[in-house]
């Protein structure tokens, strides 16, 4: 019944009361029940901009942030790290409360909350800017946009857990989902440092089940201690093997990465509904979308070579791949050319080959480095897919 008169409301263009009064969808009431959980129970949300997509969570009867389901993000803007200036682009990063002042059923988007960028580590930090939307529609300046029916629902869940009487409820903001595997990944990113303070918190809130008591001391984030002994234990074991897994990546040659977008991205879901024709309304900057996610190899994973066993070293500013030596029946080579551009392998979707695999060098028509086009590409191509990206310069 909810998604009926939703639909029926965003086709006939509702009144912001109309908007802000939406019920919970039956599907999700259902699924509430399922999971011991009500509409007036306390909510958490958890978004992920890499993956595009933000998570709620319910309180149970037991008194546990459960997941409840997640919602796709149709676009996000700028890059992966936290939100630090006015104009930016950047959606934040970190642990917010958003309270009943911060909804907003008269927002230009649709309907709309503040997720209460700057808080207090931001400001610690000089961070600059207001107004920082989960919200409706189809584009982002530094916002979540959901398009109007995925805010419609979200809007409502936090609706009812305000009123069911939580004071606010937390929005905790990630780059990517905060694996021991994307650490490992992520460990030469400038933005590491902090993404382990985000871990420690979302490790913290996985183990326990509790929303996080978050301050800020000597500009970090910390977290008080939970007052359920078993549940501090619990915390502390996972932080621990988490770290034990993170090293054990490094150890075995994960690739270190850094993402690259143009600006910003939208989940899947979005993208596919955009590539068979579907109309979303207002798509902000549609053309970066094509860009968007795609990783620069800082330190490439063993086994990843670019010809013959020889494997890239220091990959960002470091030494070009110089032509591959002939084989002794091959023809004359051509007459000197200019030094070939250096290959930033981007291995994001790439298979590890053994040392010993041939590869070949071919020509593609197009490349993008941040955002700005190229007139050649070089693709290392061979016994694996083509990669979806590789620069040069």
């Amino acid at each position: 019944m909810g998604f009926v008169l939703l639909s029926a409301l965003l086709a006939q263009g509702a009144s912001a009361a109309e908007k802000g009064e939406l019920p919970i969808p039956a599907a999700t009431l259902a699924l509430m029940a399922a999971k011991d959980t009500t509409p007036a129970a306390p909510i958490l949300m958890r978004s992920y901009k890499k993956e595009s997509e933000i998570e709620i969570w319910k309180q149970n009867s037991a008194g546990r942030y459960v997941f409840l389901k997640s919602f796709p993000i149709c676009r996000w803007s700028g890059t992966l790290g936290p939100k630090t200036t006015q104009g930016d682009r950047q959606t934040p990063e970190g642990f917010y409360a958003v309270g009943p002042t911060q909804m907003n059923p008269n927002s230009h988007y649709y309907l709309s909350f503040d997720t209460g960028y700057p808080n207090a580590y931001d400001k610690a930090h000089g961070g600059s800017g207001s107004s920082v939307m989960v919200h409706g529609t189809c584009s982002s300046a530094g916002c979540f946009a959901m398009t109007d029916k995925g805010v419609g629902e979200i809007f409502a869940l936090a609706r009812e857990a305000l009123r069911g009487g939580q004071s606010a409820f937390q929005f905790q903001a990630y780059p990517f989902r905060m694996s021991a595997q994307n650490m490992a990944r992520y460990r030469s990113d400038p933005n590491i440092a902090f993404w382990r303070e985000l871990k420690e918190g979302s490790d913290r809130f996985e183990a326990t089940g509790e929303e996080l008591a978050v301050s800020v001391v000597n500009g970090r984030y910390a977290f008080a201690p939970s007052t359920d002994s078993a549940k501090e234990a619990a915390a502390a074991d996972r932080r621990t093997r988490e770290q034990a897994r993170i090293a054990a990546f490094v150890a075995e040659g994960s690739a270190a990465v850094h993402t690259v977008y143009s600006d910003g991205g939208q989940n899947p879901y979005f993208a596919a509904l955009l590539r068979k024709g579907a109309q979303l309304g207002e798509v902000s900057r549609p053309e970066a979308l094509a860009y968007a996610g795609i990783d620069e190899v800082l330190t490439p994973a063993r086994g990843i070579c670019a010809h013959k066993g020889r494997c890239p070293e220091a990959i960002a500013n470091g030494p070009a791949l110089g032509p591959a030596k002939p084989d002794a029946d091959a023809p004359p080579a051509a007459a000197p050319q200019e030094a070939p551009p250096r290959i930033w392998l981007a291995a994001a979707h790439a298979t590890a080959l053994p040392a010993t695999e041939p590869m070949t060098l071919a020509p593609a028509p197009l490349c993008y480095k941040l955002g700005r086009p190229a007139p050649e590409q070089t693709i290392i191509a061979g016994a694996m897919p083509i990669l979806p990206a590789v620069f040069f310069d």
